[in-house]
Parts: structure tokens; C-alpha cells; sequence
């Protein structure tokens, strides 16, 4: 048998072997097999814990009053409008003392880099500058265009007048 660990083929069997599901024939193949590999020998050691911790386990008794406190809580939800059913999760979180530190510290940053740098994010002038250039260049390549456009009309305009003499 191949080791179920290390090729993934028969992985299904560890498994069903910890549950206490597999065949008997199948189970002395594995149990054979796991006293050769020391990591089907450690995974098997570690279900049985898990299972027997499983097995010891119990679950608490639930409360008389349960599905009528359930059904008031669905009920109250129900009744809710949408919006504090969408934010009503979050509602606990803006009370925290970390968001408005947070937002403090986002604003003391703002302050920061404002008074740091005054004319960079309040004023505008160094942005219009370049805008005015395009605005020129542009303006004079709309100028070239139309002069050439003027150089192509004059010959068509000679050619027209020579066809018609």
C-alpha cells in the first residue's frame, strides 16, 4: 500500500479509519501499513485524541425559553427598517475609542502636510502654467493648419480658372 499521506490517493482511508468506518479487511492493510510509516502512525494518534475528546464532550442543555427568545429576536429584526438592518452591525463599531482616534490622526496628518506645504495644495497657479502653454501651442498649430490649408486652396483655385479659359 502506498503511503495515504504522502501520495493523497488514499487519503479517505485515514480518515475512515479515524471514524471507525472502514472495512475490516481494509482496516488491517492500514493498520499493517501504519506500523511501518511514522506519519500515518502520528495522524492516527491524533484522531483518536480528537475523537475521544469528541466523545467526552457535552454540549450544554438549552434553555427553556430559547425558541421563544429566537422567534422575538426574528421578529424584532423583521420589523426593523432596512437601514439598521444594513448598519446596525457597524453600530457598535463607531463607538470604539480607536475609529475617532483614528480620524484624528487622519486629520492631524492633513493639517500636517498643509501647513507644510501652503502654496502647493491651496494654490492653483503652478497648474494653470502649464495649461496656458497648451492652450498657446495649441492655439498656433490651429493657425499653422489653416494657413496651409490656405497654400492648398490658391493652386486649386488657379487650376480652376485655367480649365475654364
Amino acid at each position: 500500500m502506498n503511503c495515504p499521506i504522502e501520495t493523497q490517493e488514499n487519503a479517505e482511508f485515514l480518515l475512515s479509519y479515524s471514524a471507525r468506518r472502514l472495512n475490516p479487511e481494509s482496516t488491517r492493510i492500514l493498520e499493517a501499513h501504519m506500523e511501518i510509516c511514522p506519519a500515518c502512525r502520528e495522524f492516527r494518534d491524533g484522531q483518536r485524541a480528537l475523537w475521544e475528546a469528541l466523545d467526552q464532550w457535552e454540549a450544554r442543555p438549552v434553555s427553556p425559553d430559547f425558541d421563544r427568545r429566537l422567534y422575538r429576536r426574528i421578529e424584532e429584526q423583521e420589523q426593523m427598517g432596512w437601514r439598521a438592518r444594513v448598519f446596525g452591525p457597524l453600530r457598535p463599531m463607531f463607538l470604539r475609542p480607536a475609529l475617532p482616534l483614528a480620524a484624528m490622526a487622519c486629520l492631524v496628518l492633513v493639517a500636517g502636510f498643509i501647513i507644510d506645504e501652503p502654496g502647493k495644495l491651496l494654490s492653483p497657479a503652478r497648474e494653470t502654467q502649464p495649461v496656458v502653454r497648451e492652450l498657446e501651442q495649441v492655439e498656433r498649430t490651429l493657425d499653422d493648419m489653416d494657413m496651409l490649408r490656405q497654400f492648398n486652396l490658391a493652386p486649386a483655385a488657379v487650376d480652376a480658372e485655367r480649365s475654364r479659359s
